[in-house]
């Protein structure tokens, strides 16, 4: 089962008491206080692991604590220290104060191991409070509590690029014919019920990640359909790719002028992304009538037709869309970087979709680093 978000309450562990003790032995008329220190409380641990995608493991547990410290003892034995807990999360799960929404850690690399809440001190034995005015000391220090810290967990997907679009517009068969991910495909909306991740090979030694989300629709920021329950997932992508039906009943600039609307009002952020356009299911009508169509909608979106992306070997029949020689740096977030006919079933089109995917990304990489310093 998919989760991508559980509340818990996290305990760490309560300090031992110090031990009240005194040494008796035969022979030995004043042996002193020898009561040992408790055990330290077990700390609380969140360690990414690159094998886990889910947070299913966690639900349903709503409260995780850590050993408390044992008691000390006496001949000046020190109490064992509590069992740590271990919470194994996958990379970018972010851990959110339930009270103040504040995000305390946003884990992401893989092996990251973090100290959430550390474990109460053990107390102090009778044998450190023995003075010279008092020989016999009868009190020792308790064992200090424990931390309990609401948190909700939320993952988010990390990925290069992230597929938006309308229900049943072919997210889930490009991902699929791109990458080794197998989603469920079918011919109704929202067959997509959980985002899917698929990692899209170009080249032998080269290769970038791909995220399929569940269909956006209007008002999906305000609540409507599945799209705003996921649409987390993209906001770590770096690069955007819309999906526009060419034979949906939608008009392709109503489908992307939407969807574009309703990216900026979940997020401002997530609205500034770099993003590309891919139009599927032409294979579904002649190969004039896709023209057509794609040179009305590059139009409409106030873009030139005849730029093209012939560096990638586009099929010479279809119109498209985008820089003849090189991406570069500085890319505009305006505007698609580049339009381009696809058919997943098919496979028109997708192989140059997959280089200029992964040419895309680098240029982003770039333009970070030097904006970075």
């Amino acid at each position: 089962m998919f989760v991508d978000s559980v509340d818990l309450m996290v305990s760490s562990g309560k300090g031992g008491a110090g031990c009240v003790s005194f040494w008796t032995e035969k022979f030995v008329a004043k042996g002193g206080p020898d009561g040992g220190d408790g055990g330290k409380g077990g700390h609380i641990y969140f360690v990414v692991d690159n094998n886990t995608d889910t947070l299913s493991a966690l639900r349903g547990r709503n409260h995780i604590k850590a050993e408390n410290g044992r008691p000390g003892e006496g001949r000046k034995c020190y109490g064992r220290k509590g069992k740590s807990v271990d919470i194994i999360v996958p990379p970018g799960t972010q851990i959110i104060d339930v009270l103040t929404d504040e995000v305390l850690f946003d884990l992401i690399e893989e092996g990251e191991s973090v100290l959430f809440l550390e474990g109460g001190k053990g107390g102090l034995g009778n044998m450190h409070f023995k003075t010279s005015s008092n020989q016999r000391p009868t009190y020792a220090q308790p064992g200090l509590p424990g931390v309990t810290k609401e948190i909700r967990l939320e993952m988010k997907l990390i990925a290069d690029v992230g597929l938006v679009g309308y229900p049943s517009v072919g997210k889930s068969t490009l991902i699929s014919a791109l990458s080794n991910s197998r989603p469920k495909v079918a011919e109704y909306e929202f067959t997509t019920l959980v985002p899917n991740l698929g990692v899209v090979n170009v080249g032998e030694y080269d290769s970038f990640m791909m995220a399929d989300i569940p269909g956006i629709i209007e008002g999906a920021s305000d609540g409507r359909g599945l799209g705003l329950e996921f649409l987390r997932h993209i906001e770590r992508t770096k690069t955007l790719l819309i999906l526009v039906d060419i034979s949906n009943y939608r008009e392709m600039k109503y489908q992307y002028e939407t969807l574009l609307l309703e990216l900026q009002r979940y997020s401002n952020e997530l609205s500034k992304r770099h993003f590309a356009v891919a139009i599927t299911k032409c294979d579904s009508m002649p190969e004039d009538d896709v023209n057509i169509l794609t040179q009305e909608f590059i139009e409409d979106i106030g873009l030139n037709v005849n730029k093209t992306l012939n560096r990638y070997k586009v099929n010479s029949n279809y119109l498209s869309y985008g820089f003849e020689e090189d991406f570069g740096v500085e890319l505009p977030t305006d505007r698609p970087l580049f339009v381009l006919p696809i058919s997943s079933v098919s496979h028109l089109n997708t192989d140059p979709l997959r280089f200029a995917l992964k040419s895309f990304v680098s240029s982003v990489n770039e333009e970070e680093k030097e904006a970075n310093g």
